[in-house]
């Protein structure tokens, strides 16, 4: 927990998951045992222990999770100056003084039965999030620049926009779609989007200053990058003049399943998804 509380702060202090597991199976040096997968769901032992372990510290203020992405608090980060020992320990007596408050303390007969129960059903959660979370991403990935551009303006869409302009296929000026909250565009700011459909390169500051460059007054800018944002450019983003958003891939996703709804039939088949319903551990 202390190495992905510490891989997370070098990130920022907000980290995905899917990139969060494989950076920290780098880190740590793993035995037999927590490399093997519980033969009943599969799921392996070190990468269970994780997620089960996330809880305590989530109750204890050093933790948030939301839609994948971990973040650690500043009582997180000052959590770290513990020893481990005295780390897990303190997490853990924090989430049993929750579970007390709550009435729900009961007596435990084999203590470490009960928490391999626990460690299995807290990533069956996690993990069915994130196997479906990344399903959808490599779905994405698959579409072609112009094919996410729709997707991006179905969105926009959905979130009750005009979109009177999106760009042909071919060179854009720097501008893929323009959207209005009402048909004529006169409510509110007109939004210049770009979108940037690169899995394995990120937008540059250079980009969102050009963007920045044609964006007039009353002018809003959104990038939507499926490769994600560079640090720089999310400092220029930061400090511009103007009004400017960013959307990652997992942005989009989330804001897809948001709008869902609300989405008209033809732009669902984009990227149509069926919801289910699970129980899921306490957070």
């Amino acid at each position: 927990m202390q190495e992905a509380f510490k891989i997370i702060i070098k990130n920022g202090g907000s980290y995905a998951l899917k990139d969060l597991l494989p950076e920290l199976e780098k880190e740590l040096k793993l035995d037999d045992y927590e490399k093997e997968r519980y033969e009943k769901t599969g799921y392996i032992h070190w990468q269970s222990m994780l997620y089960f372990y996330s809880i305590d510290c989530t109750k204890a203020g050093w933790l948030r999770k939301d839609k994948g992405v971990w973040s650690v608090t500043e009582d997180g980060k000052k959590a770290l100056k513990m020893d481990p020992e005295t780390f897990i320990r303190t997490a853990t007596h924090k989430y049993r003084e929750w579970k007390k408050q709550r009435g729900e303390i009961k007596e435990i007969e084999n203590e470490q039965e009960i928490q391999e129960i626990q460690e299995d059903k807290t990533a069956s959660y996690d993990q069915a999030f994130e196997g479906a979370r990344q399903e959808i991403r490599e779905y994405i990935e698959k579409f072609l620049p112009y094919e996410f551009q729709n997707l991006v303006a179905a969105l926009l869409r959905g979130m009750g926009y005009y979109t009177p302009f999106i760009a042909s296929p071919g060179p854009d000026g720097g501008l893929d779609i323009i959207a209005y909250k009402d048909p004529l565009g006169a409510e509110g700011a007109r939004i210049k989007v770009q979108v940037k459909h690169r899995i394995d390169a990120k937008v540059s500051n250079q980009e969102v200053s050009a963007l920045n460059g044609i964006l007039q007054n009353g002018d809003m800018g959104l990038i939507v990058s499926s490769g994600g944002f560079s640090p720089a450019a999310i400092r220029i983003l930061r400090s511009a003049n103007n009004h400017i958003e960013k959307m990652d891939l997992d942005d989009l996703i989330n804001l897809w399943e948001e709008y869902y709804d609300k989405l008209s039939q033809e732009d669902r088949q984009l990227l149509p998804l069926k919801k289910i319903s699970f129980i899921a551990p306490e957070e």
